[in-house]
């Protein structure tokens, strides 16, 4: 078995500076550790630790093995260390050691007899060990010991590398709403694979659940797996693999780049810590876990807002005008009543909704409790000295937010305070002790923070009563909404402008009927625009990108804005400028024609909804994609044959 089989780039770490013995056997352990080659890290140092204890593994020249032989080893491996200052490790001549190897080996066999007999007859070599300890990289390292092996054991062949079974990598895609980005980056990720050769199988987590899940049997025999995801995603059961985790994006634009990170063993090993198997973990960062917020939130805005809006339907169906019934409207015929309060019901939880899943993508599962309960008191606006929320202003969207961030954090400060507790106390822990502190927790942050949050809810309600007033500025607004829809097709500015818009629709007026009509034809300019340009300027495109355009005509008008993706990946600063002027003229055309949305998702298929104005919103739609597509054909030039 040759050395250079057992010894990876990432178990190698040169130049370290430790203090001690035992110091030096943390870094070694912890590499073994990095490499995946444990089962059980800490029972694997109990046995370096006994072995020390016979005597010394320190063989003179400057040199250490420490070595175990233990159930705890995956497989047979080695890491090493060099230290230029180096290291008192009770050695029979006296010297420090400054070139240190650390054998791990499995119970069956005499691996480790075997690794140990080869190294001691290359170190008896000074030449062969200063040359190691002066190697500045670690692919340096294992050139040195690959040259001196195949020239002391000539006829001896590499050990071949047993062909894994099933898929080499595994991945798994999600966008915060499920639909367009998830199977873009899998579709993305497939045709890599095949490009290179490589094997490899993707679950999409989508807004109809996973799909082509990954099994227990295909997630041990992997290289790697793939997390291209914007929301949480449970890692437990990929615990001692390697895991790369990016963004969704990346997914779709740089799919060979993250295969050949994982074939090419360039990803770090993931350790799950705490937490069930079922628990979902976090992919980090603030935006991440707001998307996990969004994303479970989106199907309570969306079925939310189609059942209002049949109510309103039912109403003009059966003849109800809208201007004589006023804030009744939707609710004056029994079928339509009935469809609004079931409407109004999922409207209601979708706060709640928010800052839950916010809070539980931050603390896990025990941050959901916090985060709901907070979303609610943000709902209601309860407050010190009202706290049925009789006389105040709910803090809403805004509080929600808040409740979600603070809830999950404060979560985590309490498991943090409650690990000093006695063992005895682990089981009370989840069911008792956090629920408790959580609870009472976010009553007190959100009875505090209330008012402030309805304060600056009243103020923004206020200043769009204003804009609504004056058509001058609602039709700027609009146009800015809706130019934010094409800016990233789905990322933060996409969501933000979309949320904005369906929060508003819980105050059922007509400006948030205005601005969610202007964020929806925003959304829908971008594919529509691509399709265009694909059918009327051909010269322009590939002949892939236009036998892939005419779906973006259907995409678009379904209010899917990511049909657009790929076309503005492959050329940003032609078309993403274009779809922002498109999206703002029918954003602001949209306002001009009065036209007013009722529902927040749908495109074409809701357009029943809009008060008799939806041939307006046609037109506003067609001009918006047409400017877009007359852009496009100005900066994007024609392709040379």
């Amino acid at each position: 078995m040759r050395i250079t089989d057992l010894l990876k780039k990432s178990g190698i770490a040169l130049g370290v500076k430790v203090a001690d013995k035992s110091e030096a056997i943390d870094k070694l352990v912890s590499l073994h550790e990095k490499c995946g080659n444990l089962k059980d890290v800490k029972a694997y140092k109990e046995g370096i630790l006994n072995r020390e204890e016979l005597g010394t593994t320190a063989v003179g020249m400057e040199v250490a093995i420490p070595h175990a032989k233990s159930e705890a080893v995956k497989a047979p491996a080695l890491t090493a260390i060099t230290v230029p200052d180096g290291v008192d490790y009770d050695s029979p001549d006296g010297k420090p050691c400054k070139l240190l190897f650390m054998i791990a080996a499995t119970t069956d066999g005499d691996v480790h007899l075997e690794v140990l007999a080869r190294l001691m007859q290359l170190l008896m070599h000074e030449d062969f060990t200063a040359k190691l300890k002066a190697a500045k990289t670690p692919e340096e390292f294992i050139s040195i010991i690959d040259a001196r092996e195949t020239e002391k054991f000539p006829d001896e062949p590499k050990a071949e590398v047993p062909a894994k079974k099933g898929y080499r990598v595994l991945a798994i895609t999600a966008c915060p709403t499920g639909i367009a980005h998830t199977y873009m980056a899998a579709e993305s990720l497939q045709k890599a694979g095949d490009s290179l050769n490589i094997p490899i199988k993707v679950e999409t987590n989508g807004s109809g659940g996973a799909k082509n899940v990954l099994t227990e049997e295909e997630i041990a025999n992997c290289d790697g797996i793939i997390i291209a995801a914007d929301i949480t995603i449970n890692l437990a059961r990929f615990d001692g693999k390697p895991v790369l985790q990016c963004a969704v994006s990346d997914g779709i634009h740089k799919p060979e780049e993250l295969i050949n990170k994982i074939v090419n063993k360039e990803v770090p090993v993931y350790h799950h810590k705490g937490g069930s198997a079922d628990a979902p973990r976090k992919r980090g960062g603030a935006y991440g876990h707001l998307m996990n917020g969004v994303s479970h939130m989106l199907p309570f805005v969306v079925a939310g807002g189609i059942f209002i809006a049949i109510a309103f339907l039912i109403d003009i169906a059966c003849g109800v005008n809208a201007q004589e019934v006023g804030s009744a409207f939707g609710t004056v015929t029994p079928a339509a009543a009935w469809f609004k309060t079931l409407g109004g019901v999922a409207f209601n939880l979708m706060v709640p909704i928010l800052s839950g899943f916010i809070a539980m993508s931050i603390a896990d599962r025990p941050g959901l409790l916090v985060g709901l309960v907070g979303g609610f008191l943000a709902t209601s606006g309860a407050t010190f000295m009202d706290p049925a929320a009789a006389e105040t202003v709910p803090s809403g969207f805004l509080g929600g937010l808040l409740a979600g961030f603070v809830g999950g954090y404060l979560m985590l400060g309490i498991e943090k305070m409650c690990d000093k507790m006695p063992k005895a106390l682990e089981g009370i822990k989840p069911v008792l002790i956090y629920p408790l502190l959580g609870l009472g927790g976010i009553l007190v942050v959100m009875c505090a923070v209330n008012p402030f949050m309805g304060m600056i809810n009243s103020g923004m309600s206020n200043g769009l009563n204003a804009i609504a007033s004056n058509p001058a500025m609602m039709v700027p607004l609009c146009a800015l909404l809706a130019g934010m829809m094409s800016i990233d097709m789905g990322g933060p500015f996409n969501k933000a402008a979309y949320a904005f818009a369906t929060l508003n629709l819980a105050n059922a007026d007509d400006q948030a009927y205005i601005i969610m009509a202007a964020v929806m034809i925003g959304g829908m300019v971008p594919p529509i625009a691509v399709a265009l340009s694909n059918t009327f300027f051909k010269n322009r495109w590939t002949d892939e990108e236009r036998k892939n355009a005419p779906v973006n005509y259907i995409m678009g008008l379904s209010f899917i804005s990511e049909g657009a993706i790929p076309y503005a990946a492959g050329h940003p600063l032609q078309v993403i400028p274009s779809c922002i002027v498109g999206s703002a003229v029918a954003g602001a055309l949209s306002a001009l024609f009065g036209c007013k949305l009722m529902a927040p998702h749908g495109g074409i298929f809701v357009f029943a909804t809009m008060q008799g104005t939806w041939y307006f919103y046609l037109l506003a739609l067609a001009i918006g994609a047409v400017v877009s597509m007359f852009m496009l054909a100005l900066l994007k030039r024609p392709i040379k044959k």
